[in-house]
């Protein structure tokens, strides 16, 4: 039987806690793009409105991780994310029951966002402090993963259940989950495992914001800007644009769904994997992914034949988010010596779901303007920037 190091076995608890309450996270935030084309199909919202809720939980969720990532700097991560996960599940089914009203659902389903916020950056902050380094990047890759398999797991609900029960069993599962969370975190308290703000922020370094910039907060603030469109919004829409732009049905569009992000869950250890292969080089890991993101979008701009089209769709994603996963699992732990990596970490989540936020209103009114093709070119003309703010520079401030 495989022995593990006590610093190996606690990390190992750690990140499968965090994992596993991250993986509810991700079910109830990818519900709505799942069910939408049932929604639709039904009449209770049309593709404007769940753009507009869509773009709701995305500023919700944004100004909560501004908001609750200063805060998880100072309150302990299990209360924060208990409570995040319990209140996020109240406020989850209450917009399933009054989705007949728009204006309340709305109302519920910004909560929502606001609430699932309380997690992440505090969840980080955690693990930093309590891992070393190279276990610290395991954790993050662990809920990482968990972020890109709550997309098929709320496929496969989709695909079985109807829309408001998908959205009932999410509920349950989050209030489960804060409780069993916060018994989990006291426990490792109480065994000296976990341990709060063992990192202060450095003196004389208001607020570390210039060591942030040493970090190269900039350089990393834009590629979550450009990343937080593909990983959130162009996921978010990936089964209408199955359904309205290759003509496939709301159930079959559900099971492609399904088995496409099955395979772009895997891009959290895809990431961390060509990371290792490049000598750890973050740079030159993210150059090349986004250089692969853009062949991929061409490609899906010029091949129209679903399946291919889908294909390469799905590995434009994977590439795009593998940029992403090396921001949240590598670069965001290495922010330990700011004393500041909630405060850092939501900042960078805000911007990205800002970015989303704006997209999927965006991309919701261009569909009828400019067509699922020229959106195709918008994502493209994305990976293109991302390419460029990649590059060395000579100096280090971004």
């Amino acid at each position: 039987m495989l022995k593990l190091k006590p610093n190996a076995r606690n990390a190992v608890m750690i990140g499968s806690m965090c994992s596993v309450s991250y993986l509810a996270v991700y079910i109830a935030r990818n519900i709505l793009g799942t069910v939408s084309p049932q929604m639709i199909e039904q009449g209770t919202f049309n593709t404007e409105q769940v753009g507009l809720l869509s773009s709701i939980y995305f500023i919700t969720y944004a100004i909560g991780q501004l908001i609750n990532g200063a805060i998880g700097d100072k309150i302990k991560a299990k209360v924060m994310i208990s409570l995040g996960l319990i209140l996020a599940g109240v406020s989850n089914e209450l917009f399933a029951i009054f989705a007949h009203l728009p204006f309340a659902s709305y109302i519920a389903y910004g909560f929502t966002g606001y609430f699932l916020a309380m997690i992440y950056g505090p969840m980080t902050k955690v693990v930093a402090e309590n891992t070393e380094p190279i276990y610290a990047t395991r954790c993050s890759l662990g809920y990482t993963f968990a972020s890109f398999f709550g997309s098929p797991l709320a496929g496969v609900f989709a695909a079985l259940i109807a829309w408001q029960g998908v959205f009932l069993v999410s509920s349950i599962t989050l209030i489960l989950m804060g409780m069993l969370c916060f018994i989990f975190f006291q426990i490792l308290e109480n065994k000296g495992i976990v341990k709060y703000n063992q990192y202060d922020k450095p003196k004389g370094s208001r607020g570390g914001i210039k060591l942030l910039i040493k970090h190269k907060i900039i350089k990393f603030t834009i590629i979550s800007v450009i990343t937080g469109v593909v990983r959130t919004s162009v996921v978010f829409w990936l089964p209408t644009y199955i359904s309205q732009y290759l003509g496939f049905s709301a159930e079959k569009s559900a099971g492609i769904f399904t088995v496409a992000t099955l395979f772009i869950s895997l891009t959290a250890f895809i990431a961390v994997f060509l990371y290792e292969r490049l000598g750890r080089n973050i740079d030159l890991a993210i150059i090349i992914v986004f250089i692969s993101a853009t062949i991929c979008f061409a490609a899906v701009y010029f091949i129209k034949q679903p399946v291919l089209n889908i294909i390469f769709m799905v590995l434009g994603i994977i590439s795009s988010n593998s940029a992403a996963s090396m921001l949240w699992s590598i670069y965001c732990p290495s922010l330990i010596d700011t004393g500041m990596v909630s405060g850092a970490t939501g900042f960078l989540d805000f911007m990205s779901y800002m970015a989303a936020s704006v997209a999927s209103s965006v991309f919701a009114n261009a569909v009828s303007v400019i067509g699922w093709s020229g959106l195709i070119l918008v994502w493209l003309a994305l990976m293109v920037v991302g390419i460029i703010i990649s590059l060395p520079l000579k100096k280090n401030y971004i």
